[in-house]
Parts: C-alpha cells; sequence; structure tokens
C-alpha cells in the first residue's frame, strides 16, 4: 500500500501537530514495514530528515512559488504521479479537489478550539480554519477524532453523524516510556539547575493553557513550580507577576534540549499539573502517565478521558481547588503510589501497537488487499 501524508507539520512544528505527525509514521513505519509512506510537505524541510521517508516538496514554477496553492489543490497531481492510494491530512485538512481523483482520503481532526473558543482567534482566522476543516470533514472518506470530545464538537458544529466519525488516540515519544537509571536522573537535575522537589508544567504557555493559576496556587506552599514551553507574551505576564510578589526563586521558567530530557524531568517531578481550559486531548498528561508522575488536571471536557480515573481532577479556573488538589497529593506517599501505578495502567490504551493496529485498520478498510 502506497500511503502519502500532509507532512507540512510534520517538518515545521516541533510540538504538538508535529509530535502526532512523526509520532503516527514512527508507528506504522515500525509495525508495518512493507507499506510506503510518502511525505509530502510545502517547501524543502531542514530537519526531522533522519527517518527513512520518502519526501516530496514543490521544486518549480508556480506550485514552488506559491506553496499553499499547492498544498491545497496542486498536490493532486503528484499524488497521482505516485500511485498513491491513500492520502492522510495529518493536520485537519485535505487537498480540495482529491475526491474527483479516485485516491481515497483520511483526516485527522485534532480539536475544533477555533469555534468552542472563538475569543481566542482572530476573525479571518476562524474563517480560514472552518472553511478547510468543514471541507475535510464533509469529503474525507474517513474521519479521526483524536478523542471522544473532538468527536463530540464535529457532531455539534459540523452536524456529522456519529457513525461517520471514529476516535483514534494519540500516543507518545518513546523516551517516556523508558526507565532512567537514578545517576542519569540526577544528570538532568544537574544540568537543568532543577530543585530537589518541584511540580511540573508543560506545553505552550499561553492563556488556554492556564499555568498563571498553577503560580497563583503555589505562591503560598513551599515547593517550586518548573514551567515548560513555548512562551508567548503571557509568559511575560506572568514574570511579571513573580517578581512583583518576589517569589521568581519558586517559578522556574526552563527549555530543554530534546525529549529524552523532557521525559527525565517528567520523572523527576513530583506532581504534574495541567489545569488547561480545553484541548482537543492533551498530550503531555500521556507523557506523565507514562513517566509515572501523579497528574493534577480540568474536570471537564476532554481531561478525565485522557488522564483517566486516577488522576485528581479540579476545577482549572478555582485557585483554591488547585492549591488544595496539590497540597492533599503532596501529603500522601500512599495517594502518590496509587496514581502513579494506576496510571500507567491506563496508559497502556496509547501504546504503539495498539493504535498501529488501529490506523492500519482504517487503512485496509478503504483499500482491502
Amino acid at each position: 500500500m502506497r500511503i502519502g501524508y500532509d507532512a507540512k507539520r510534520y517538518f515545521q512544528n516541533q510540538s504538538g501537530l508535529g509530535n502526532y505527525s512523526r509520532d503516527l509514521l514512527r508507528i506504522l513505519k515500525h509495525h508495518y514495514p512493507t507499506n510506503d509512506y510518502i511525505l509530502y510537505t510545502t517547501k524543502k524541510p531542514s530537519r526531522y530528515l533522519d527517518s527513512g521517508f520518502d519526501i516530496r516538496f514543490p521544486e518549480s514554477g508556480i506550485n514552488k512559488m506559491l506553496p499553499s496553492l499547492w498544498r491545497s489543490r496542486g498536490i493532486v497531481g503528484d499524488l497521482k504521479e505516485d500511485k498513491i492510494s491513500i492520502f492522510h491530512g495529518l493536520s485537519g485538512e485535505i487537498p480540495y479537489t482529491i475526491g474527483k481523483e479516485g485516491i481515497k482520503s483520511v483526516v485527522t481532526v485534532h480539536d475544533l478550539i477555533f469555534l468552542r473558543h472563538p475569543e481566542l482567534y482572530k476573525p479571518l482566522d476562524r474563517f480560514i480554519y472552518a472553511k478547510k476543516f468543514r471541507h475535510a470533514a464533509m469529503h474525507a472518506h474517513k474521519v479521526i477524532a483524536i478523542s471522544k470530545q473532538t468527536k463530540l464538537d464535529l457532531v455539534e458544529f459540523f452536524g456529522m453523524a456519529d457513525e461517520q466519525i471514529d476516535v483514534i488516540y494519540q500516543g507518545c515519544h518513546p523516551a517516556f516510556k523508558q526507565e532512567k537509571a537514578l545517576d542519569d536522573l540526577e544528570n538532568i537535575r544537574l544540568k537543568y539547575d532543577l530543585p530537589t522537589d518541584f511540580i511540573l508544567n508543560v506545553g505552550s504557555v499561553e492563556p488556554r493553557k492556564n499555568a498563571f493559576q498553577i503560580v497563583k496556587a503555589v505562591e503560598q506552599l513551599d515547593i517550586p513550580l518548573v514551567i515548560i514551553g513555548k512562551e508567548t507574551a503571557y509568559a511575560d505576564e506572568i514574570k511579571k507577576y513573580i517578581l512583583d510578589k518576589q517569589i521568581q526563586h519558586r517559578v522556574l521558567f526552563k527549555k530543554v534540549d530534546s525529549m529524552e530530557d523532557l521525559a527525565a524531568i517528567y520523572k523527576l517531578a513530583k506532581l504534574f499539573v495541567y489545569p488547561s481550559t480545553y484541548e482537543g486531548f492533551g498530550i503531555p498528561i500521556i507523557e506523565a502517565l507514562y513517566s509515572q508522575t501523579p497528574v493534577i488536571t480540568t474536570n471537564s471536557g476532554v481531561f478525565p478521558e485522557a488522564a483517566g480515573p486516577s488522576s485528581y481532577f479540579v476545577d482549572p479556573k478555582n485557585i483554591e481547588e488547585i492549591r488544595h488538589a496539590i497540597q492533599t497529593v503532596l501529603s500522601s506517599t500512599s495517594m502518590q503510589e496509587e496514581m502513579k501505578t494506576k496510571g500507567l495502567e491506563y496508559a497502556q490504551q496509547f501504546n504503539d501497537e495498539v493504535l498501529a493496529e488501529r490506523w492500519m485498520k482504517v487503512y485496509q478498510g478503504l483499500c482491502p488487499r
């Protein structure tokens, strides 16, 4: 089977959609190596080139001059030339003319945040996203949501029938599933100048992720908070606040060099706190579960689905509730151990073999051998 992928995010996004794309292709290639996996992107990539996949990008003419147009329309000619059986849009989009060419299509929809929380987006961006996502959802031969929450949103906002949508979760980088020697963990602690005990938050530092609430919750607690993620203007607000409150020694922003280092930091953390207000799935939660780090997260939306029954759930807008949750878990070693053990058990539904098998079932359903 020859399967083509919209790999723009694979090469251009270092987190989020990029991690999803790279992890999916990694597990498919490992578990089903006899298929041909061809990656299509809008320009010659400069990183993530060691995967061994065939890569296509526009090299001349109008397609190179207008790569976005190529991605939405011109790419279909390349798919036909490459004899692609199935094209998979990894980030909510498929080419507009693909249905006329007899090529089967699959689209992964991660979230509809631009519709669920329109206040977070500019009107033009909302219009473009809605147009692209609706077209993909209505015209793809198979629509995959990464969570039950995203499936519900597709039904609500696009009027899709429940049976039109399958849910296939995403996995996480293998580094989070590997054991770490104590000496290696201590080396990471020294490398990043981490305190002996700390709470961890990972993800883009933006309003929706709600890190400010954690900062206010730990302000009166005797344990540092480490924040790791792409910083925005929201991060600047947090930094101003911690300077004003003179707690900069207890709220630490860190940048990490690799997934392996990040996985070690998860294992060093006493707690992972993630009071995001909305996600399509919430991959950092899965990373924490595999790392056997107790999780405190939001009590609604996708979060109970991602974190499982052993995690601790809070109202993300209630600072006192977040503070109480942190105190409760930190004060009980037995609760921490139970959260670690049961969390790891729950995470097994996100393992590579399960996900690869589900994806291959989708592909084979579209193109039986």
